[in-house]
């Protein structure tokens, strides 16, 4: 049986701004993609496409500067995308591409802009 992410102990806590501003907590599961998280969270604006295969841009977030360090770097796979995106921005990731960690607790992203 799989228990809901909320009822998870010491699963990290994710803060996702969403494009009409409003904050929604969403709990990761530890070994777990950031998108997968938000999409179970049933945030819509997340759509991905490719279902995490990091083949789209449809899963793009915008990191909090101050926790860009949190998260391991870009793979040349992740930039390639992301440059083809016109309003990636330096603090641009593919939460495909995040693996959910304890360390993420706390972690702020918003969703990108519509292309």
């Amino acid at each position: 049986m799989t228990l809901p992410t909320a009822a998870i102990p010491n699963s990290p806590t994710l803060f996702i701004t969403t494009r009409a501003g409003d904050i929604r907590s969403v709990r990761g599961m530890i070994g777990h993609s950031v998108m997968e998280s938000i999409r179970d969270a049933q945030i819509e604006e997340i759509q991905a496409i490719c279902g995490g295969a990091c083949a789209c841009c449809t899963c793009h977030v915008l990191v909090d500067a101050e926790q860009v360090e949190l998260l391991p770097p870009l793979s040349a796979e992740e930039d390639a995308l992301l440059d083809g995106s016109s309003v990636r921005t330096l603090m641009s990731r593919l939460s495909c591409q995040l693996e959910v960690t304890e360390k993420l607790d706390g972690l702020r992203l918003t969703i990108a802009p519509e292309e």
